[in-house]
């Protein structure tokens, strides 16, 4: 089995062969599975909540920091991450992120306190961008042009799998076993995929490219950070507090510094030149509000399924899973592929992320006390996601020119990992506000539903706490849908614009 291999002294990367690599759908199949591993623990953690409050006795803020830890760490590394990939070498890389995602999994598993979950969280995110950023680089590597949207579309349909069908795998171990068995779930397909990767995926790297850029990476992390970190504690301490307003002015302070930094030097992580093709900038707007809208939401439903509706972990997850299906079999039978060609990019998007908003819409307003309204909001909301990511993804990778498909990837990977943390710290801050704001007197300053439920003396007491949850999700979801409608409106205006702007060239 002959691995493709760049020429040392050439300055691009290889493209694939005529017709593409003959293993490439094998090959796609192995870099899927690491990819889905990965996404898996973006929202697998969501429907062990309510264990981790009552055996860590963690806070809002602590599970918020659980989930956004691995998020963060992953969005600040993912462009450096690339830049290696495409200098190094992608199969090096994408070997090396598997093998410490297994480590850190096996860490996360043993943690015996909220710090050292959300330190552990932190290390595996650094595996997941190595991994992010090498997957979708592999499949520009391996498919030739006219099969790329379907693979592109497969990997997408594998992302979006991933981050919707965490719940149902967490709901069926949880049934079984203790919180730590959603991370040891981990080791088996890291030990599968360093198998695979080693005697299948090809390598193939840019020899003369880019160095990796340290001090980027390092603003990048701190800034969002900052602005993450403020989000989150805004609605325990206060808006206005001075730790609120200082880590959001570090936050931007820094974020503004890193752009500042990127135009500058000679080997940027982000090269901000690719900011002047309103494709990018589109598609870059576009993707984060979709991981912003799934990342929040599944933050919220399976709190709302479990502290409200009461259902146990595995019936959370099973009531999650349509959303998940209707994901896997869009893309599967190629619908959004399909639609592509048929609207164009700047259609296709809206109309993805217009199905999107309602959903969430529909899951705030009908399924505030029953399933059944949720249900139709879980369908609605799975279609936008499988037309409307694929598309983004491909609008992206082809903004980007093919020697900076590590760092392209790596973009991808940045938006939908900031877009699903931001999502779980902006819906969970309005969440929380909410619901302080309308607790009975008598659970005033609990930092959680299940503290809020011990405090409450009365059956009319327990009754006003979930009511105040209910409505904290219920605005929590509205906020989400409009801020993905708005998204869609401008991600369409912007790549509708770069088309025009292309077709006048193209005339003249």
């Amino acid at each position: 089995m002959t691995a493709q291999t760049a020429d040392p002294t050439s300055d691009s990367p290889p493209g694939p062969p005529t017709g593409g690599h003959p293993q490439r759908w094998l090959i796609l199949g192995v870099i899927c599975l690491a990819q889905l591993t990965v996404l898996l623990d973006n929202t697998i953690l969501n429907v062990a909540i309510p264990s981790l409050t009552e055996e860590m006795d963690a806070t809002t803020a602590d599970i918020q920091w659980m989930i956004n830890a691995y998020s963060l760490v992953q969005s600040g590394l993912l462009l450096t991450a690339g830049n290696a990939a495409d200098r190094y070498g992608r199969k090096k890389m994408l070997f090396t992120g598997l093998a410490l995602f297994g480590i850190g999994s096996l860490a996360a598993s043993l943690a015996q306190g909220p710090g050292q979950l959300i330190a552990a969280r932190a290390g595996m995110g650094i595996g997941g961008a190595l991994l992010m950023t090498t997957t979708l680089a592999v499949v520009v590597q391996v498919f030739e042009a006219s099969e790329r949207p379907k693979a592109i579309g497969l990997w997408g349909a594998v992302s979006s799998l991933g981050l919707a069908a965490g719940p149902l795998i967490g709901g069926a171990l949880l049934e079984h076993f203790w919180w730590g068995s959603i991370f040891l779930i981990n080791l088996p397909v890291a030990l599968l995929g360093l198998v695979a990767v080693v005697w299948l995926v090809p390598e193939s790297k840019n020899p003369t490219g880019d160095r990796p850029d340290l001090l980027g990476a390092l603003l990048s992390t701190i800034g969002m950070t900052g602005v993450v970190f403020a989000i989150i504690s805004g609605p325990e301490h206060g808006w206005t507090s001075q730790r609120v307003l200082l880590s959001a002015l570090v936050g931007v302070v820094v974020l503004a510094a890193f752009a500042l930094w990127e135009s500058r030097i000679p080997y940027p992580m982000l090269d901000m030149h690719f900011f002047r093709d309103r494709r990018f900038v589109g598609a870059v707007a576009g993707g984060i509000l979709v991981a912003f809208g799934l990342g929040g939401s599944m933050f919220l439903l399976t709190q709302h399924l479990q502290f409200v509706l009461g259902y146990d972990p595995l019936g959370a997850g099973l009531r999650t899973a349509p959303l998940a299906l209707v994901i896997v079999v869009l893309n599967l039978t190629g619908v959004g592929a399909r639609l592509l060609p048929k609207l164009g990019t700047p259609a296709t998007i809206l109309c993805g992320m217009g199905l999107l908003a309602v959903g969430l819409a529909l899951i705030a307003t009908l399924g505030a006390d029953e399933y059944s309204g949720m249900l139709l909001g879980l369908v609605v909301m799975g279609s936008g996601i499988a037309i409307s990511m694929p598309a983004m993804a491909t609008a992206i990778m082809s903004a980007i020119p093919p020697e900076k498909a590590g760092v392209g990837a790596g973009v991808n990977g940045t938006l939908t990992e900031f877009g699903n943390g931001l999502g779980v710290a902006v819906l969970g801050a309005v969440l929380n506000s909410r619901f302080v704001g309308l607790l009975p007197a008598v659970a005033v300053g609990a930092g959680s539903l299940p503290a809020a439920y011990a405090s409450a003396r009365t059956d009319e007491d327990r009754a006003a706490v979930a009511d105040a949850f209910a409505s904290g999700v219920h605005t929590s979801q509205l906020v989400g849908a409009v801020a993905v409608l708005a998204g869609g409106a401008l991600t369409a205006l912007l790549l509708r614009r770069a088309e025009r702007s292309s077709q006048e060239t193209s005339a003249a």
